[in-house]
This record gives C-alpha cells, sequence and structure tokens, in this order.
C-alpha cells in the first residue's frame, strides 16, 4: 500500500468517534463480584456439568470411520504419477489398490472394487 492511501485511511480512522465499550448489561465485574462467584459444580449441579462435559467432548461432523485411510506424503516417478492420473478420477484409490496387489493384500472396501483398473483391462 502506498503512503497516501495509508495517510488517508489513518485519518479517517483518527476522525472516528471512540466506541462506547460501557454495556449496562454486562457490567465489568467487580471485587465483591468475584467474591461472591461459586464453581458452576455448585450452582447447577454434578448432573448438569457431566452432561455438558460429555457434551463437549463429543466430536463434531461425520463419525469416524473404524478402517478410516491415513494421509501420507508419498514420492513417486513422474511417469509414474502421470500414468495414473491420467486414467481419471479414482487415481489414488488405483494406486492404493496397486500397492495392495503388489503386496497381496485382499481388497479392503467396495470403493476399491468399484474403481476401475488404471490400465483399463477389466477384473472379469
Amino acid at each position: 500500500m502506498s503512503p497516501k492511501p495509508r495517510d488517508e485511511i489513518e485519518a479517517r480512522l483518527a476522525a472516528l468517534p471512540e466506541p462506547d465499550l460501557d454495556d449496562p448489561d454486562n457490567p465489568e465485574w467487580t471485587e465483591e463480584d468475584f467474591a461472591r462467584a461459586r464453581p458452576a459444580r455448585e450452582v447447577l449441579g454434578d448432573a448438569f456439568v457431566d452432561a455438558w462435559e460429555e457434551m463437549r467432548k463429543r466430536r463434531r461432523g461425520r463419525p469416524p470411520k473404524p478402517d478410516a485411510k491415513i494421509a501420507v506424503k508419498l514420492r513417486l516417478d513422474p511417469d509414474v504419477l502421470a500414468a495414473f492420473r491420467a486414467s481419471g478420477p479414482g487415481w489414488q484409490t488405483r494406486i492404493n489398490q496397486a500397492l495392495r496387489d503388489a503386496l497381496q493384500l485382499p481388497r479392503a472396501t467396495a470403493v476399491a472394487e468399484s474403481a476401475a483398473p488404471w490400465n483399463g483391462e477389466s477384473d472379469n
């Protein structure tokens, strides 16, 4: 940002009135307020606080799959990567299946079975 627009912005900000930070509905706590304060468990009871803590532990969103894939950084030869990418959508699944085949591991999920082989050949 050049100096001239910055100076204009600073001048406009300086001309604004100071915000009123006093909120009558939420006054700042005094020493007496802090002295009267009690722990939530004492005021609301064990059942409420335990339920609140349990609720906060719950994860949001989709529940994790028990056999979820693990993200890794993998270095591949450029021509190998190009061949898999050129095969279209699902190339990462096909790399996973090629590794499973090389290790002679069984197919893990229906997703792998539905993806076409990377070289275009049918499994049937």
